[in-house]
């Protein structure tokens, strides 16, 4: 199957204050590919991962989504073609969780239109996939971190974007859901020809789920390519400052602060 270019970006100019986070920065996401955003705290992946999906604008340079201007997409048109998962939720009115997930169909309505029985069905299945189907009921604001955490990443899968953006997916999830979900997350993007970028803290995770990564180095450097070219230990030490040792494992390479 051909891969589509879902997302480009050229010459892309990022900053915050006195803080450079790209420059000049060309990135290109095909269907089918997993990404990881790797870099030290404070770096700016989430601002770049904002920039990417429409949140906030880019000193400079362009942002191409399925070939057209990220700028000449309406909002509701934007949200089929990316979602994304934000590191904290904010529940401040009470819903069910359905409810809650029902909300990744909501670009696909018209305006007042109701949830159809193929729209809760989807729903159910996006739920199912993180095993919260029978918390369907449940208070969204009563749920655990984790669980709701499990909740939000259902809420992309039933928005059915070409692209899913996660920031810190794992930031809440036990060690089981991190693993199991996120493997069969990024598989199912493959095989439905969506793409998926992750932002991530975790190196051991990022070489099991990643074939591309991209780098912040700091003041404004970045370094992408596929991850065997992008995960290595020289390479890896002068992007988190410290001195790393590298392990041969059964699922490949592993890296141990030194």
């Amino acid at each position: 199957m051909t891969e589509r270019i879902l997302l480009e970006c050229t010459g892309l100019e990022l900053a915050i204050g006195n803080t450079r986070i790209a420059s000049r920065l060309e990135l290109s996401i095909r269907s089918g590919q997993c990404w990881c955003i790797l870099g030290r705290n404070g770096s700016g992946k989430t601002t770049l991962m904002h920039t990417l999906a429409g949140l906030r604008e880019a000193s400079h340079g362009t942002i191409r989504i399925s070939g057209q201007p990220l700028v000449s997409y309406s909002r509701r048109e934007l949200a089929t073609r990316i979602g994304i998962l934000f590191q904290d939720h904010d529940d401040p009115f009470p819903a069910t969780v359905l409810e809650t997930v029902l909300q990744g169909r909501h670009p696909y309505q018209r305006p007042w239109q109701w949830e159809s029985a193929a729209d809760r069905e989807i729903a159910m299945e996006a739920l199912a996939f993180v095993e919260m189907d029978s918390l369907a009921g449940r208070n969204i604001q009563t749920l655990s971190g984790g669980e709701r955490q499990r909740v939000g990443i259902a809420v992309l899968r039933a928005q059915q974007p070409d692209l899913l953006l996660l920031d810190e997916p794992t930031s809440h999830l036990d060690l089981h859901h991190r693993i199991d979900i996120l493997q069969r997350l990024v598989a199912s993007c493959r095989e439905h020809q969506q793409a998926i970028c992750l932002i991530l803290h975790d190196i051991n995770l990022a070489a099991r789920l990643a074939d591309h990564v991209l780098l912040l180095l700091g003041d404004g450097e970045t370094c992408s390519g596929r991850r065997e070219n992008m995960l290595e230990t020289t390479r890896l030490e002068r992007l988190y400052d410290h001195p790393l040792l590298q392990l041969d494992t059964p699922t490949g390479p592993a890296w141990l602060p030194a």
